[in-house]
């Protein structure tokens, strides 16, 4: 349902991309289908987010649950706009010069958390390497505001690496969200052609200086499958996040947006996820969520639960 075939469409939307040589986009297994979205709670949560005027992930990313989740009326809000200044070979998030910051986008959040009644709420955003915080104030001011108006609600952020930008990771986590996620997306020796505008360890050193500033602040990160890694790396990736202190991973099958992107190696099956996830409990994670259609916010609410008692168990 998220695939694009257009080609000029896909130029359009990643000019960065056009350059790319176009790759075959795999047929998907039985394994990885999902339903279109066409539910009365899809069409409510739509409705929502449309008169907020705010972005979700979940449409901008092509993400493959959007049905499954804005029928029980989940989102995941993005912030910071639409246009993010990087260009990752994984994905569908439009790439370019970006506008300026709305303002009122952290009232609109918290009001659109109310209106869904959100238990558990997730804000990501896209890469601002042209802010001189990387938009880290814009995260804090958005978690203060849903704060104001939904104080029960729990907060996830996913955020961007904040790379060079020294201070932010401080400014967000001094907002107090209940969980500080970013995500690793791959293995180290794919971030040249998958993340290249990003530095494997730049991102491991963010998640351990969250720890550092609030140890009882849960952090979370993912790495997606099937972009060519080997087993032996996946377990390394593993290893470096249990030393960097991170509670929760998550692992997920990638798949190719279009074909301007990163070609799709091969279809993990489901029992291997099932492994990888026995492999990572031993490790020592707290919560593991491993799956073909795994994704960071999928769940969230539910995960956050059995990550809290699941640190309850061990103290």
């Amino acid at each position: 349902m998220t695939v694009v075939l257009d080609h000029t469409a896909a130029k359009a939307r990643h000019p960065e991309k056009a350059h790319r040589p176009d790759s075959a986009v795999l047929r998907k297994p039985d394994w990885i289908r999902v339903k279109a979205p066409v539910s009365k709670g899809y069409m409510a949560t739509h409705a929502i987010v449309r008169e907020n005027g705010l972005h979700t992930v979940c449409e901008e990313a092509g993400c493959p649950n959007i049905g499954e989740c804005w029928e029980k009326k989940h989102a995941t809000f993005m912030i910071l706009g639409d246009t993010c200044t990087r260009a990752c070979a994984f994905c569908n998030v439009k790439t370019g010069l970006p506008g300026a910051i709305d303002p009122n986008e952290p009232i609109h959040v918290a009001e659109a958390t109310q209106k869904l009644g959100l238990a558990h709420i997730v804000v990501t955003s896209v890469d601002r390497d042209d802010l001189a915080d990387g938009g880290a104030d814009h995260f804090a001011q958005t978690i203060r505001a849903i704060r104001v108006r939904c104080p029960a609600t729990t907060i996830e952020v996913l955020t961007p690496d904040f790379l060079r930008k020294d201070g932010a990771v401080e400014q967000v986590v001094a907002a107090r969200p209940d969980v500080f996620n970013h995500n690793l997306e791959t293995v180290p020796s794919l971030y040249l052609t998958v993340r290249p505008g990003a530095r494997y360890f730049a991102s491991l050193r963010l998640l351990q200086r969250v720890k550092e500033i609030d140890p009882t602040m849960f952090t979370k990160s993912g790495i997606m499958v099937g972009l060519g890694e080997e087993r032996n790396e996946i377990l390394q990736v593993m290893d470096d996040l249990c030393s960097a202190g991170v509670d929760f991973l998550t692992i997920g099958q990638y798949l190719q947006p279009t074909r301007k992107h990163h070609p799709v190696i091969r279809f993990v099956p489901p029992d291997e996820f099932e492994t990888l996830k026995t492999i990572a409990f031993a490790k020592g994670f707290l919560m593991v969520s491993a799956s073909p259609l795994t994704r960071s916010s999928h769940h969230a609410g539910a995960d956050f639960d059995r990550l809290k008692a699941a640190r309850e168990s061990r103290a």
